[in-house]
């Protein structure tokens, strides 16, 4: 038995004893082959007394097949108008009948594994099931020849195939495997490191693409379907990505969000706190902030900002003589309006940064799971700040109060009555307008703050 990020892993005759309360569950997902779609857990603490209690109340509700639930399988998504994708269930995740199982010795399930995910199945299954529903009658049903002479090297490619995806899974943060950021590599500049990043997924993109056309090659020579298939697979069906320069630096800012709250560490890998015990010798290199308030600030008021922490930040994971320079790629990337670097990656973190991140921990039917809390005082973006959940206490709001939104009032007063008097002593025309101007914008942010002091004290 073992623990990782706070879910159970357990051989099946081990369930009755287990402590863990939250379970790895697959539950379908997108069209992804080989591995991966590991995004759900349930709850299966003391032999998942609560699901088997809920389940015996509910009118037609049934657990079956338990014996079977942790074991090492072969999974897909039931429900899907793409073409039926299977994936490796390792032992101590529990399938699901949006996920169906298909259960064997483990040399047979790579086997089984590498001829379903052809060309060859794939049609089979279309003509026995023309729906958009691949019941697991329909799998059981394709004709299975077993060729002695091309079996392991057919196991071979489909264990490669298992490595690739799930090391394509396992570089974003959403994996439960998640170790660092795919961009975090030892150079200096951002642009080296994604150049090397993007070398690595077209070799993983191209490597399981030739393998997937051997596959279909081999499985079409075993069953004589010379005449009716080609064994090309297309781009579009190939389930590792390739890498994407706006996407991948968005998720490089999440991770760097991660490390400012402490999720994450620059000197451990996974994830360092996601509560628990503090432990503050896992971060050396960057330490995080210390009272798990960040503020997002439309101009740069503030010396412990977001943007100023990102500097920070980059500083230290790729060093100070390039910040400029890969401040100024974070910015290509991210394709925002905004005349600096700087103010490009600020508009980024106060418009558009949680947005994603709701987008980043949401699962299909199950909703937004943000990780970070948005404190918004309105449309004027008077205020803004980020939380982490897991370092939530009941002092967090007052510090918030007090330390930030009363703080971010004064600096508004003060920079009102500061356009108040250029516009009272400038003799210049151009200047006194944008004063004004800036004043009116300056006062709706203020008031924004005040009703929103008001309501939070509530």
């Amino acid at each position: 038995m073992y623990k990782r990020q706070g879910f159970g892993y357990s051989n099946i005759a081990d369930t009755q004893d287990m402590k863990y309360k939250w379970f790895p569950f697959c539950k379908g997902g997108d069209f992804r082959r080989w591995a991966g779609n590991e995004s759900f857990v349930v709850n299966w603490f003391n032999n998942g007394e609560e699901i088997r209690v809920a389940a015996e109340g509910a009118t037609g509700g049934r657990l079956v097949n338990i014996d079977c639930a942790l074991r090492e399988c072969l999974v897909w998504t039931k429900i899907s108008s793409a073409n039926i994708s299977l994936r490796l269930k390792k032992q101590g995740i529990f399938f699901s009948d949006a996920a169906p199982g298909v259960f064997t010795n483990r040399e047979t399930l790579y086997y089984l594994l590498a001829l379903l995910n052809t060309k060859y199945a794939n049609e089979i299954i279309k003509l026995i099931n023309p729906t958009l529903n691949f019941v697991p009658g329909a799998v059981s049903s394709v004709p299975v020849k077993k060729d002695e002479k091309n079996k392991g090297k057919i196991i071979e490619i489909a264990e490669g195939n298992v490595q690739l995806s799930e090391r394509d899974w396992d570089s974003f943060e959403t994996s439960w495997n998640f170790k660092k950021h795919p961009l975090l590599r030892n150079v200096s500049t951002l642009s080296e490191a994604f150049t090397q990043w993007q070398t690595e997924c077209d070799d993983r993109f191209n490597r399981l693409k030739a393998n997937e056309e051997e596959l279909n090659r081999i499985f079409i020579d075993i069953y004589g379907l010379q005449d009716e298939l080609t064994p090309e697979v297309e781009d579009k069906d190939v389930t590792v990505r390739k890498a994407d320069l706006q996407r991948d630096i968005k998720s490089l800012l999440s991770y760097a969000v991660g490390c400012m709250f402490g999720r994450y560490s620059l000197d451990v890998e996974g994830l360092a706190y996601a509560g628990g015990e503090w432990d503050s010798s896992k971060y050396q290199s960057y330490i995080p902030d210390e009272d798990n308030v960040i503020p997002i600030t439309d101009e740069e008021y503030l010396d412990d900002d977001i943007v100023s922490r990102l500097c920070a930040w980059l500083k230290a994971v790729y060093g100070a003589d390039t910040l400029e320079e890969n401040l100024d790629y974070i910015a290509k990337a991210l394709g925002n309006k905004g005349s600096t670097s700087r103010e490009i990656i600020r508009n980024y973190f106060l418009n558009d940064f949680f947005k994603d991140h709701c987008q980043t921990y949401s699962v299909t039917g199950s909703g937004k799971r943000p990780i970070y809390w948005l404190f918004d005082s309105g449309k004027q973006n008077g205020f803004k700040a980020l939380v982490y959940l897991h370092r939530y206490t009941p002092d967090t709001i007052g510090n918030l109060r007090i330390d930030y939104l009363h703080k971010m009032q004064r600096v508004y007063e003060s920079e009102i009555n500061r356009m108040q008097d250029m516009m009272d002593h400038s003799e210049n025309a151009r200047e006194v307008a944008a004063a004004s101007k800036r004043k009116d914008k300056l006062a709706k942010q203020l008031k924004e703050c005040r009703e929103y002091d008001a309501v939070s004290y509530t």
